[in-house]
């Protein structure tokens, strides 16, 4: 009798690390708390087209204010790095990604020279300054000698720290098997149907006001 066959092992499953923007997210739960209540409050109280006027500047709000603070989001493994964007979503191997950098802005080139911010990853110019004078005085305080404590971290902005940690996937990851393949766009139609239709109904309703 033949032995049976041992299954094939499944390929391991990487977990993604996720990257957002705090002060985003707060921001965003507190527009939307704000928007609804105050929507809600006039479609229960309001009087004539108040109440359809109310649902329609929901419809417009509520979608840019989830894609402008809630959406935003960085997901990496050790495949590939998938951008969400207010309006679009962009994944792209490691394979296919030539730098990340952080100016401005931070955002990815890929090999074929197109750049994709990253909305999830903003760049706060008070803290690079910040962690520029921290680093002054580090450098000051060992030429005068002074003890300085080497197992602190190198002081850094959070968004070029966020870049160090995704150069070190192009470095490692770029030229792996399971790294290659195309870059995907996909808009988000999911916030553009409602934005769409609370648009057209605040045309309607002024028109006919």
């Amino acid at each position: 009798m033949s032995k049976p066959e041992t299954p094939t092992p499944a390929e391991p499953a990487y977990a993604e690390r996720v990257f957002r923007s705090p002060a985003g997210m707060a921001g965003g739960v507190l527009l939307l708390a704000l928007t609804v209540w105050l929507g809600l409050d006039a479609v229960v109280r309001g009087a004539g087209n108040t109440p359809l006027f109310a649902i329609a500047t929901m419809l417009v709000v509520v979608p840019l204010v989830l894609a402008f603070t809630l959406r935003p989001a960085v997901f990496v493994n050790d495949d590939r790095i998938r951008i969400r964007n207010p309006f679009r979503t962009v994944t792209a191997p490691w394979g296919r990604v030539e730098e990340v950098r952080s100016s401005y802005s931070t955002e990815i080139i890929t090999k074929d020279g197109d750049k994709y911010p990253m909305w999830a990853v903003p760049v706060s110019l008070r803290q690079r300054k910040r962690a520029n004078r921290q680093q002054q005085k580090r450098d000051r305080d060992e030429r005068a000698g002074r003890q300085v404590d080497r197992n602190l971290p190198t002081p850094m902005a959070q968004a070029d720290r966020t870049v160090g940690e995704l150069r070190e996937f192009v470095t490692a990851r770029g030229a792996a098997a399971g790294s290659q393949g195309e870059v995907k766009a996909v808009w988000a139609y999911e916030l553009f149907l409602p934005l769409a239709a609370g648009a057209v109904m605040l045309v309607i309703l002024f028109a006919i006001a």
